[in-house]
């Protein structure tokens, strides 16, 4: 089966997830889930089918832009996925399955560059690699936690009770989560930042200086949130805007050098 082909078959599935949960997001009796995780699972299978024939190719493994946003996508659609059978979510599924649902449509419209890597000649820098994206996937899935808890937060000061569902967390195990899943992502990235000091040689090279400043600024911010919620309580939003923040510092890391040289330069 072609690669559009199933990149057309996830994005209808995905739509569907989308629009099975925004029908009835509010409803007191939620979202119909059997429908909704359905079909996310079917985008998630299709999804990874993509990732897998456009990641690994017989020169190596292609690391270009699109395809480690669809991958960090496929990623957090997952993680959320599954957090979700177990903690309500219903807020967030609809912004994950829809954003997943715009990776198909830049995979099937947008061209394809290729960056080739070969992991198998440097475990030290696929170990890093992996441990970076789980870690941006963890804490992306920890800053759409904290708009969840926001959204809660403000429906009840203003006494909104209508707008509450079974189907959404109470407002303090919403936070327990978020900070949960702040703190797991912290430790991986801080893993992911350690390893590649000691195994990559040119960790330090001008080429790679951009996605280590902001990387490591990004970790210093969520490092010393998670200390602030230990020590001093903080949560609200003192925790939401650092959450953000460290979240912006990562992405600028993760793809903004990346965006400039294999977007806007070959634009020129």
């Amino acid at each position: 089966m072609s690669t559009v082909l199933l990149t057309a078959l996830a994005l209808n599935a995905y739509l569907v997830a989308t629009g099975s949960v925004l029908l009835r997001i509010f409803h007191p009796k939620g979202p119909h889930f059997k429908t909704t995780f359905s079909a996310a699972v079917a985008g998630l299978v299709l999804h990874m089918l993509v990732l897998t024939s456009m990641l690994f190719t017989a020169d190596g493994q292609n690391f270009s832009l699109l395809n480690v946003s669809s991958l960090v996508c496929w990623l957090i659609t997952v993680a959320v996925t599954l957090t979700s059978l177990r903690a309500p979510a219903v807020l967030l599924l609809p912004v994950v399955y829809g954003f997943a649902s715009l990776m198909q449509v830049a995979v099937l419209t947008l061209p394809h560059s290729v960056q080739l890597q070969h992991f198998e000649q440097n475990i030290g820098l696929l170990v890093h690699i992996l441990l970076a994206f789980i870690a941006y996937a963890i804490l992306m899935m920890a800053m759409l936690y904290s708009f969840q808890v926001s959204y809660i937060s403000s429906r009840l000061k203003q006494k909104d009770f209508a707008a509450m569902t079974r189907h959404m967390p109470p407002l303090v195990q919403a936070e327990v989560l978020q900070f949960r899943i702040l703190l797991a992502g912290t430790v991986l990235l801080g893993l992911a930042l350690l390893v590649a000091a000691i195994f990559m040689d040119n960790w330090l090279a001008k080429e790679n200086l951009h996605k280590n400043v902001f990387s490591f600024a990004g970790f210093i911010v969520f490092a010393v949130l998670c200390w602030g919620h230990a020590k001093l309580g903080w949560r609200g939003k003192i925790a939401n805007s650092l959450t953000l923040s460290g979240a912006a510092l990562l992405t600028l890391g993760y793809f903004g050098s990346r965006f400039v040289r294999e977007v806007l330069l070959n634009s020129l």
